[in-house]
This record gives C-alpha cells, sequence and structure tokens, in this order.
C-alpha cells in the first residue's frame, strides 16, 4: 500500500494559507510550483499542500458542504484561539462544544479545530 504524502487544502491564494498555517503549525515552505499555484510546507513530518482553485468558494460550517478539517491540539484553547486570531483566522458562530475545542476559520474560510485533546 501507500502512506500519506500530503494534506492538499484548495484556497483561493496559497501564499496567503501557506504563510497562516506555517505560523500557526510552527513549519516551513518546502517547495512551490513556478507559478505558485501549489505551495507546499513542512514540520518535517508533516505536510500540507496549499492549491489554487479558481472560483474557490469555502465550504460552510456546520452545513452539508464541510468534507474535512484539521484539528490542532494545543494546551490552552484561549490563548491559542487569540493566537490564530492575531494570525488572521476567526472564531466559527457555531461553536457544538467550546470546552473541548474551539471551530475557527482560516484566512479562506477553511474550518479547522483548536482542541485539547491530544495535547498531553
Amino acid at each position: 500500500m501507500g502512506r500519506l504524502g500530503a494534506t492538499s487544502i484548495d484556497c483561493p491564494d496559497p501564499a496567503e494559507l501557506a504563510d497562516f498555517y506555517a505560523a500557526l503549525l510552527g513549519m516551513r515552505r518546502i517547495g512551490q510550483t513556478p507559478d505558485g499555484g501549489v505551495i507546499a510546507i513542512s514540520d518535517g513530518a508533516n505536510t500540507l499542500a496549499l492549491m489554487r482553485v479558481e472560483d474557490h468558494v469555502a465550504p460552510d460550517w456546520p452545513g452539508p458542504g464541510q468534507q474535512m478539517h484539521l484539528d490542532v491540539s494545543v494546551t490552552d484553547l484561549d490563548p491559542a484561539v487569540r493566537a490564530a486570531e492575531r494570525l488572521g483566522a476567526r472564531q466559527a458562530g457555531h461553536q457544538p462544544q467550546p470546552q473541548l475545542w474551539r471551530v475557527m476559520l482560516d484566512p479562506a474560510g477553511h474550518p479547522f479545530c483548536l482542541t485539547t485533546v491530544g495535547a498531553d
């Protein structure tokens, strides 16, 4: 069988999202296509690929357009939310269990969760 090479995220501006996730997750750029349409970032173990999609439409949280999201483990939710907001994220309006995780939206509108689950 194979192994997961990267998680790819469609977006309108790969550079903006690469900078956002690199800062949020402590990753660095490891490559990009000549036109900047795909930018890969990594922490040495995990790789995210940010891919330009023309006419990108952000998922509708918590609507039926939701397909997948990233969970980011943190030790303390409130400071992590503030840090993500300083990077350009915003909290989603719908928060199903805010004591366990906070649903955030990245600069392109993709949901991701900050959670203390798995942070120990």
